[in-house]
């Protein structure tokens, strides 16, 4: 027979909902509560209800210039959906977990972890992948550069330090050394390639402001 000590352990078990009740007021809760696609608030009229989060949700999506309509799942990446729906295997899973940078895309110009992006949240947006870079057949300067420059290795990490390298170029044509180290920090270069690929970006930079595709 299980004695009392043990029976009150059980009693005072968290529970999921208990947990999320009990954070509602600092950072994690607010978070939560701040509204998954499809998900309304916890409480409606001082009473619990059940969130109502979606089972599939239609996304119109805008990559590489082409309109794509689908279906995804909540728990559905923006990378998954670009590797495994779209076919679109440029950007590649490597760490999938947000720290290594290899499958960094642009969502409305701006780099993104796209293993960390639900794809919910790239509804109605832009996104561009390293199969967008090259244009009329032709190679982005970035691209020409690091190939100039031999600025890849074993390659897997290059189409997320391109698509990095791109946001910074487009928002910031003339980078200084430190600004190409800093805006390609979130990216790892496991073959430690990295004097290579900033001057590969530095060179991209110069060629584009001397008017040269």
């Amino acid at each position: 027979m299980e004695n009392s000590s043990i029976k009150k352990k059980r009693k005072k078990a968290l529970t999921r909902r208990a947990f999320i009740k009990g954070m509602g007021g600092g950072a994690i809760g607010a978070t939560l509560a701040a509204g998954l696609p499809g998900q309304d608030g916890l409480t409606s009229g001082g009473q619990d209800v059940e969130p109502a989060v979606f089972e599939v949700k239609p996304i119109t999506l805008t990559v590489n210039g082409k309109t794509v309509r689908l279906e995804v799942e909540p728990r559905e990446t923006l990378l998954h959906v670009l590797r495994e729906r779209l076919r679109l295997t440029g950007t590649k899973r490597t760490c999938d977990r947000g720290e290594c940078g290899a499958c960094t895309v642009l969502l409305d110009g701006k780099p993104v972890y796209s293993c960390m992006t639900l794809a919910a949240r790239a509804d109605r947006r832009q996104v561009r992948t390293i199969e967008g870079l090259a244009a009329g057949g032709k190679l982005h300067p970035l691209q020409q550069a690091f190939i100039d420059k031999d600025a890849y290795q074993c390659g897997f990490c290059t189409p997320g330090f391109l698509m990095a390298g791109a946001a910074l170029l487009e928002e910031n044509p003339s980078p200084s050394g430190d600004q190409i180290k800093a805006a390609l920090s979130g990216n790892i270069c496991r073959c430690g390639n990295y004097q290579k690929i900033h001057e590969a970006v530095a060179a991209a930079s110069e060629r584009m402001r001397s008017g040269l595709k």
